[in-house]
């Protein structure tokens, strides 16, 4: 039995050095089809390897005995977003083909309403490959402030900063990490993030069109971060300021003389 866990640990391990090379291919792919620069190569091997040595240890304090179909899809979609990365790193000294960077961006978009679907049917949904999902969207939306503050001001920037600094501030306040109720609200937000962006970062609209389009991106998160961390802070105050128990006062026994 400990062989064959032995066994089953090492085939997921190797998936993950699957996805690193495939990451590489995509960079070898970019560069030969742009001519990528060295800040857009160091940038994506920078993240081929940090995301195969997060994910490789995550894996191993999880114990997963397979990878799963839905981990592949995710995956996949972070092999693409390490191209967009390295696309956007590399925008800093030539701007990317359009049509290359948003046909990239979009289809990581899309496959992000794929590998939950394929969770949910094959019954492989866990802890990991959720918080892995997460941690992909939140990384992407982060790359794209990036390349859409280079045209529209450091503000965007705001939009993919909020999720770390809400990771930041639960270190400091740690009510902050109370599990919250699902919303579909909150999903419907986080999912928007991307494609505004997206359409900022495309440049189809005029410019002004493109900041309103960045601006309503940024009020509907800090609408949606708002309404959980008031929540979190009221469930806070509730446990704190329990009502204290009220003992009944002690029955007089009848004394008859």
């Amino acid at each position: 039995m400990a062989l064959n866990n032995t066994y089953e640990a090492r085939l997921v391990q190797q998936e993950t050095a699957v996805g690193a090379g495939v990451q590489i291919l995509l960079l070898a792919l970019l560069g030969s089809a742009i001519g990528m620069g060295p800040a857009g190569w160091l940038t994506g091997l920078a993240f081929a390897v940090a995301s195969w040595a997060l994910l490789s240890l995550a894996l191993h304090r999880s114990r997963l005995r397979s990878f799963g179909p839905a981990n592949r899809v995710t995956l996949g979609r972070a092999t693409l977003v390490g191209g967009v990365t390295a696309l956007v790193a590399d925008s800093f000294q030539d701007s990317p083909p359009v049509t290359l960077f948003v046909g990239l961006t979009a289809v990581a978009l899309i496959l992000d309403g794929v590998d939950g679907k394929v969770a949910r049917r094959t019954g492989t949904s866990t802890a990991l490959g959720a918080r892995f999902d997460m941690e992909v969207d939140a990384f992407l939306i982060l790359v794209l402030s990036v390349y859409v503050s280079m045209s529209q001001g450091p503000w965007v920037l705001l939009i993919g900063a909020m999720r770390y600094g809400f990771v930041a501030a639960a270190r400091v306040w740690p009510w902050l990490n109370t599990p919250l109720p699902p919303s579909t609200a909150r999903k419907t937000v986080a999912a928007l993030q991307g494609v505004l962006l997206l359409v900022a970062a495309s440049g189809l609209l005029p410019h002004l069109a493109n900041a309103g389009v960045s601006a309503l991106a940024l009020g509907l998160l800090v609408w949606s971060f708002g309404r959980d961390v008031l929540w979190l802070w009221r469930t806070h105050r509730a446990t704190r300021v329990a009502p204290a128990v009220v003992e009944p006062m002690p029955r007089r026994e009848l004394v008859t003389s």
